[in-house]
């Protein structure tokens, strides 16, 4: 009789781990290590699992990544400040200053919401999750403004975000160029359009998904350097 004793499956050294923990272990592997060094072995290693077993929660890195930037932005329109927004410009700024926060925190991270493939093309980092489009639309249409209006502001506040919060991060140590190793480890199915997205959830995203795929990136550079002329301008006069 055969009295090979066999291992025991990587993953039984570690009880409960799902998707969830191996998400969450990849965010705080990337906070210390950064984007560029988390591979499956390296994130397995952190874990004390085999690579292998990883496969049961995620497809392969760029699984990872999308459950990473997804687990950033997790929740933040439920850490908004509700005093701040019974008025429009107190709930922009309770909004950017949470945002703000996700990369002051997770600055070695916070690059992928903007270099990630967003859920649908008319979607921008770093304001990418539906369910924060859909409370930014809606708040701001809450405080009378037109559709327009909320979309306007959709764009210009993501414009500012990520310029900002992009230098910051890259300030407080973070990496933006492309990782050398491979991004389809695994053949993860990666969203480049949405056509395929259950929008009945966002109902405000929805209706102005049309108006949220307009190209208006020229103007939007006119308004933001006029902006920043008369800000320099402010400055000097006083």
């Amino acid at each position: 009789m055969d009295q090979t004793t066999q291992s025991p499956a990587p993953d039984t050294l570690r009880p409960g781990l799902n998707r969830k923990l191996v998400v969450s272990s990849a965010l705080s592997y990337i906070d210390t290590h950064g984007a560029q060094k988390l591979t499956m072995r390296a994130l397995g290693t952190s874990l004390d699992v085999e690579a292998m077993s990883l496969y049961r929660y995620v497809s392969g890195r760029e699984d990872l990544l999308e459950g990473v930037v997804a687990h950033l932005l997790e929740g933040l329109e439920d850490n908004l400040d509700e005093h701040l927004s019974e008025t429009w410009q107190g709930y922009l700024q309770t909004f950017a200053h949470e945002v703000r926060r996700v990369a002051v925190e997770h600055p070695l991270a916070f690059p992928l919401v903007a270099t990630r493939h967003p859920a649908a093309p008319w979607l921008r980092p770093p304001l990418r999750s539906l369910s924060l489009v859909e409370n930014f639309l809606r708040t701001l249409i809450d405080h009378d403004f037109s559709d327009s209006a909320a979309v306007h502001t959709y764009r210009v506040v993501s414009s500012f975000l990520l310029g900002h919060l992009l230098l910051e991060s890259v300030v407080r140590g973070a990496e933006t160029s492309p990782a050398e190793l491979p991004l389809n480890e695994g053949k993860a199915t990666i969203p480049e359009a949405d056509a395929d997205l259950d929008l009945h959830a966002v109902p405000t995203v929805l209706r102005l998904r049309a108006a949220l795929s307009e190209d208006h990136s020229r103007q939007e550079f006119e308004i933001g350097l006029e902006t920043l002329i008369e800000r320099i301008e402010f400055h000097l006069s006083q």
